[in-house]
Parts: C-alpha cells; structure tokens; sequence
C-alpha cells in the first residue's frame, strides 16, 4: 500500500505543459549534460541522478530543485526563486507545503540531513544553499534532451496535388520538406516508443538490486535520519536502528557492528570510506524513517564502503502494527543481496504464542530502550518506568521482560545495597525467559547478576555462552564473557572473547576499557596504560577507565597516576577519587596528604552511600592491613561487585598472603 500524502496538490495546468515550463525554467545547462558532485552523477538530458553508477529514483519537483541548486552551487536559492522557476504561475498549489515535501525527499535521495548537511544546506527564512564542490560537464554536440511528451502520431500518405510549371521547382521542395516532416514524425514516434519501454522497465527495476561484485562479510547500520520534522520521535528512529541490527546480527556468516559504535555517527558528515574504514566493514547500510499517524515508512539503501558505491535500495511502508514485520523483512531483503551469507530468513518478531506484539506496548519498549543505552542512574530509573508500562500493557512482551532485567542488572553495579536490583533483574529475566528462551539479553541478564551479586561462576559462564551461541554478533556477550574469564585468570580464554567484542563494537568505551583491565589484570601494564589513555582522550569522565591509575602505580609511575587523580577529582568528586589520592599518596611514601585525601574520603562517606571498597584501597595504600580487610569484609557484606576482581587485580597484591584474604577470595567464589 502506497504512503499517504499530507495535503494533496492541486494543479489544473497539463503535467505535459508544467514539464516543460519548468524545464525551460530552471537554467540548466544548454543542451544537456553532467554534474557530479561526491559518488553521485546528475545526467540533465535523461533526468537521472545516479549514486556509483546506479540509478537513484528521484522524479519531478525533487529532481528539478538539485538541477536548479546544482546549477547554482554555493550560492543562496531563495524560496521565491524556486517558485518561479519550477511551479507555474497558474499552478495552484500549497507551495511551502510542496517545497518543503520536495527537499525533504531529494535530501532522502541523497542521504542528506538538514541537521547536519553534506550537499544542501538550508538558510533559514531564506532558501537553500547547495554547499559540496560540483563538476559540471557540458555534453557534445549542444543536444536539446527530449522532453516526455505524447507521441507523434504517424500521418497516413498525403497525395500531392497537382502543379503549374511556373511553380513546380517552389513545390517540389515544399512537398519534399512535407515528406521529411512525416518521416521525421515517424522516427519520433518509434523513438519514443523505445524510450518509453525502457523506461518502464527502469521504472520496473529500479528497487532490484544490483548484487555486490565481491563478498561482503561485514556490515554496520548507521543511524537511521528521522524525517519526521519532530525530535519527540527521535526514540522511535533510534529504535528501528536497534531493531534492524538485531535482526542482521541473527544471520549467520556476517558480521554486523554494534550499536554504540555507529550512533557515534548520528549527525555527523563522514564519509563513508571514512566510515567504513573506522568499523572495519566492508559495506554500510543507510536509511531513513518517516512515521505519519499510524503509518511508517523506511527507506534503506546498501552502499559499499570502499567505493560508496550505491548496490541496491528499497522503501517499505507499513502500518504502525507491523513495524516488527517490516524491521525483520529489510532485514532479509538486505541479506538476500549478499550473496553467499544468508541461509535462512531472521525470525519475525513474535512472541512466544505467535502472536505479535502490540503495538502501544512496542513504542514503551522503544522508549525504554532509548534511555537504557544512556547508561546512567536516573536514565536507567526511566527506562524501567517504560519497561513496565510495555509489560502492563502486553503481560506476554518477552522481551519487555529482558530490558527490565538489563536495567535492574546494571542498576544493581551502582546501587548499594545491591540486593533489591539483583531480585528483581533475576525474576524478570526468568520470566522473559518462560515467554521466550531464545533472547540473548535475558541470558545474559541472568549471567551479569550471577556474576556480580551471587559470585556463581559457572551460571555466569554458561548464561553468557547461551546470549553468545543466540546471537554471534551480540557485542556485550562476548565482553563480559571475556570479563567473567579474566577473573578467574583465564587469560588465554579472556583475550580472544575481548578482541571480538572490539571488532563488533570498535568504538565501544566499555569494550576499550574492559579490554585494558583485562590487559592490567594479566599484568601487561604498558599495553593497559596505552589502552586506558586513548579511552580517557575520548571521554576524560568516564570513570572506569581511570583504573589507568593502578597500572601507573604498579609502574612506579606516580606523578603522572597524581596527575590523572587529581582531574578525576576536580572534575567529579566521589569516594572512589578520593581513595585513589590516598592509596596513590600512600604508596608513594607522602603519608601526611594520604591522611588528608583519607579524611576527606571519610567526610564524603558520612554524607553519601559509598562502596566500601573504595575505603579498603585507600588503606591498602598507607598499609593499615587490618583497616583494609575490615573494610572488604563490609564490601563482602554488601555485595559490592567490585569484589570479583580479588583474584587478579594487582591492587591487592599487598594481602595476598593473609588467610584472612584468602579465604575472602574463596567466598566470592574465586
């Protein structure tokens, strides 16, 4: 079913007369001929835009407004002048709604974004700029283009009449230039009905792919643009990337980049070989989302990296209730144009009954997914406020169930006491479970909390092979698999599930970071320190990655483990920055600022919850042994998740060979 439109446009002038005007109007070139700007070609004297030497479809008033922009290129278009120049003036019509619809799909054509513009840049109140450097290319031999039109028609023979001899040389050239009119008519007639087939059978094939030349076996989704017009609806936009993914990264033999690592595009002006070259991949897939009232359009294209060279396109529009449909039907029809990669289609999305999702309850779900890939506290308190909305309104929306345990899960490593998260993320992906045991986010839901709260290693492990086995292009499986291996000192097994989570997710800052702990944990100091340094350029706040701090200490380096403490203090004051400063002044033998960063720590712990663990490394650091087992055997009471890296972390080298350690290690399973 084809998309609605808006407002329909009126026009009482024939479309034949308006191609034509129009074309007279806008100023191209004379005779016809070529722009090329980026990957893409513009042919004036066929009309055609082309991405890589394949046809892009793009008709009418969308066309003609890039041949105007492109025959302007850098300057200013005023609104009034594309009036003049493509809408006639007894053309009635909504014009800004008309305008505005028309950028809006030449700027889909070219995978443009008014927020962030590569080719037409929009000048407000005044009309629109084409801003990336242009070759225009005048044909040879100065050819009018032809120009749609009826037929000729073929004029049946015409006698000659009869002459008078003063006459007869005047009449033989004008019954002569008839007979070339008529031939010439002829020819125009014939060569319209070519034209017209093969247009049509353009037209037919326009959405057929023309199938990769050489193997692809890496993909990433970039973020979808929302056409919309309204950022409210930019969670929906967000989660057909989501979902998209998901839906490629069930296929066999591909791999298919994370999330975290694409968003990073969202808005930006990249390349794509920049693009491609940075995740690795070996093509890239755009799209764009519209949603009016209950209807969803997307439109999707599949582009090789190296050459961004246009492979196949396709649009699907859909009601609003079989979005699930639409997502995991792209999905195979991007495959399917691999070829060699897929063996099967990805299963729709369907609960455990068969019966799809609601649709109310899947916008909850979207929503909470949104603010759970924000990470942080009250980001992920929201996110479980629309996971249960989602439940509330489908009881049966497994994988409603599995975001609601994600949440409690992570929620649990930064809420003290734990327990409460822990409970509630351990039912809820039960229950997604009983509803649907094929979902990698409930198996590893279930092996997180395992992990960090019940220090059961071999739930942990097998939860996590499960989420792995589901899905092998599931990113944060491989991670705290690895995480979970790495632990218990496992190091040759912990290193390759590291390196695959950094290839499915190569700008993951958690990926990067864990991968340095794991790096500091086998003791490899100048790698984690490289590691750890290139996490905190790209964002100096985050705070797992200041454990750079322990692998400067065992390196003897102090200054520079002071220097990354006391920004890591300025700029965000908490228990765990104060107790680096005194575990850092403690081992560098300067005890009088190691008490003070001591009681400061302490001034922040009698105002706030902290882990006690922090308060254990602080005297691990000035050497009070018996106030640091103490304080870890709080943390054990707590069930800080901290604990499970007893085992391996060089932090606690300095214990090592009291039972009292000892023995806490073996309660935490280790």
């Amino acid at each position: 079913m084809k998309f609605k439109e808006l407002e329909p446009h009126r026009i009482r002038v024939q479309s034949v007369v308006v191609e034509f005007a129009t074309a007279q109007g806008a100023g191209l070139m004379d005779g016809g001929g070529k722009y090329r700007f980026g990957p893409f070609e513009v042919r004036t004297s066929a009309r055609e835009l082309s991405k890589g030497g394949t046809k892009v479809k793009l008709r009418g008033q969308p066309y003609l407004i890039l041949e105007v922009l492109l025959s302007r290129a850098g300057e200013i278009v005023t609104r009034e002048e594309l009036r003049e120049k493509l809408w006639a003036a007894d053309t009635f019509v909504d014009f800004e709604h008309g305008l505005n619809t028309s950028v809006k799909k030449l700027r889909q054509a070219l995978c443009d974004s008014a927020e962030a513009p590569r080719y037409i840049e929009t000048a407000p109140r005044l009309g629109y700029r084409f801003i990336a450097s242009v070759e225009a290319i005048p044909e040879r031999g100065n050819q009018q283009p032809f120009v749609d039109a009826a037929p000729v028609p073929l004029l049946p023979p015409v006698a000659l009449p009869e002459t008078v001899h003063s006459a007869k040389s005047g009449r033989k050239v004008t019954g002569f230039a008839f007979v070339v009119v008529v031939l010439l008519g002829v020819l125009l007639g014939v060569f319209w009905y070519v034209q017209s087939v093969s247009r049509m059978k353009l037209r037919d094939s326009s959405n057929v792919a023309a199938r990769p030349t050489k193997v692809i076996s890496s993909i990433a989704v970039l973020p979808l643009d929302n056409l919309s017009n309204d950022s409210s609806q930019d969670y929906f936009t967000d989660g057909m990337t989501d979902e998209l993914i998901n839906d490629l990264a069930q296929l066999g033999g591909l791999r298919v980049t994370s999330r975290t690592s694409v968003m990073r595009y969202k808005g930006g002006t990249k390349t794509v070989p920049q693009i491609g070259r940075e995740l690795g991949v070996d093509a890239l897939i755009e799209g764009t989302v519209e949603r009016v009232g209950d209807r969803v359009r997307i439109r999707v294209q599949l582009i090789d990296a190296a050459s961004d060279r246009h492979l196949w396109a396709r649009s699907y529009d859909h009601e609003l209730k079989d979005v699930l449909l639409l997502q995991s039907t792209a999905a195979h029809d991007i495959a399917s144009e691999i070829e060699g990669q897929v063996a099967e289609s990805p299963a729709q999305l369907h609960d455990a009954n068969g019966r799809t999702v609601q649709t109310d309850a899947y916008e909850a779900y979207l929503k909470g997914r949104f603010f759970w890939n924000k990470r942080s506290l009250p980001s992920l308190q929201q996110a479980v406020k629309y996971f249960q909305q989602a439940i509330a309104l489908d009881p049966t929306y497994a994988r409603a169930y599995a975001g609601l345990a994600e949440s409690y899960a992570v929620m649990g490593y930064m809420v003290l006491p734990s327990n409460e998260q822990a409970r509630k993320g351990r039912a809820a992906a039960r229950r997604a479970l009983e509803l649907d045991d094929q979902l990698p986010e409930a198996h590893t839901a279930l092996g997180f909390i395992a992990e960090n709260h019940d220090w059961d290693w071999q739930t942990a492990e097998k939860e996590y092979r499960r989420a792995i086995q589901l899905n092998p292009n599931y990113a944060t499986g491989h991670q705290l698999y690895a995480e979970c291996l790495a632990l218990q000192g496992r190091f040759d097994e912990a290193f390759p599930e590291i390196e695959r989570a950094r290839q499915l997710d190569p700008l993951s800052l958690i990926i990067a970071t864990d991968n340095g702990a794991i790096l500091l944990f086998a003791h490899q100091y100048d790698r984690a320190i490289e590691q750890f340094r290139a996490v905190l350029e790209m964002d100096p706040n985050f705070p797992r990655a200041h454990m750079l701090i322990t692998a400067y200490v065992q390196k003897g380096l102090f200054t520079d483990a002071l220097a990354d403490a006391e920004g890591w203090r300025r700029r965000n004051e908490t228990s765990w920055s104060w107790g680096a400063l005194a575990y850092i002044y403690g081992r560098s033998g300067q005890r009088a600022k190691a008490k003070f960063a001591l009681e400061q720590l302490e001034r922040v712990s009698r105002s706030q919850v902290v882990d006690p663990l922090s308060l254990a490394i602080a005297y691990i650091g000035i050497g009070d042994k018996e106030q640091a087992l103490a304080w870890l055997q709080r943390a054990y009471q707590w069930h800080s998740s901290s604990l499970t890296a007893l085992k391996v972390d060089p932090t606690y080298d300095p214990l090592r060979s009291d039972p009292r350690f000892e023995a806490l290690v073996r309660r935490v399973g280790l």
